[in-house]
C-alpha cells in the first residue's frame, strides 16, 4: 500500500513515473493494471473513477443522440384477413432509419431525453427494449460492458475511501 501511495503523490507532484515492466506472458496484466490506476487510482481516487463514469456516459449520449436514435419511430403496421369467422393479423414493424442532416440538428431536446432514457436503461437495468439504428446497438452494447464495470471501479474506491 506505501508504494501505491508514493506513487499516487509522485504522480500528483507532475513527476514521469516509469511503470515497471511484467515481462511478455504479464502483458495482459499490466494493461489491466494500468488501465486500473488511470480509471480509478488504485481505487485510492473515488472522484476520478466517478468523473470517468460520468464522462462515459456522456460521451454515450452524444453518440446516440448523432448516431443512435432513429430519425423517427418506426410505426407498426397491421393488415388483416377475414376467412369465414375467424381472422388473421399480421402486424410489422419497419426497420428504424438512420438520422440524416447536420449534426446540430440531430442535438435536439426530444432526442436529448431518447438518449438518456436508453443510455441510463443499458447501465443500470437491462437493455432499453427502444427501436436503435444499427451504430446505436453496438454504442448500447459497448455502454452494457463498459459502464458497469467503471460502477463497480467507482464503488470500489468509495469502499477504499471509507476504510481509510
Amino acid at each position: 500500500m506505501g508504494r501505491i501511495l508514493a506513487l499516487e503523490v509522485l504522480l500528483a507532484q507532475g513527476a514521469a513515473v516509469v511503470l515497471p515492466t511484467l515481462g511478455v506472458e504479464g502483458r495482459g496484466e499490466e494493461v489491466v493494471i494500468l488501465l486500473y490506476w488511470a480509471v480509478s487510482g488504485y481505487g485510492l481516487r473515488a472522484t476520478r473513477a466517478l468523473g470517468r463514469l460520468l464522462l462515459a456516459m456522456t460521451a454515450t449520449v452524444l453518440a446516440m443522440m448523432v448516431w443512435g436514435v432513429p430519425e423517427e419511430d418506426p410505426a407498426p403496421r397491421s393488415t388483416g384477413q377475414v376467412t369465414g369467422t375467424g381472422f388473421t393479423l399480421t402486424t410489422d414493424k419497419a426497420d428504424p432509419v438512420n438520422p440524416e442532416g447536420p449534426y446540430g440538428r440531430r442535438l435536439s431536446d426530444e432526442r436529448f431525453e431518447k438518449s438518456l432514457r436508453v443510455v441510463i436503461n443499458s447501465v443500470v437495468s437491462r437493455s432499453s427494449g427502444q427501436d436503435l439504428t444499427t451504430a446505436g446497438t453496438y454504442v448500447e452494447m459497448t455502454s452494457r460492458i463498459l459502464e458497469p464495470a467503471l460502477i463497480g471501479l467507482t464503488l470500489l474506491a468509495v469502499r477504499g475511501r471509507v476504510k481509510r
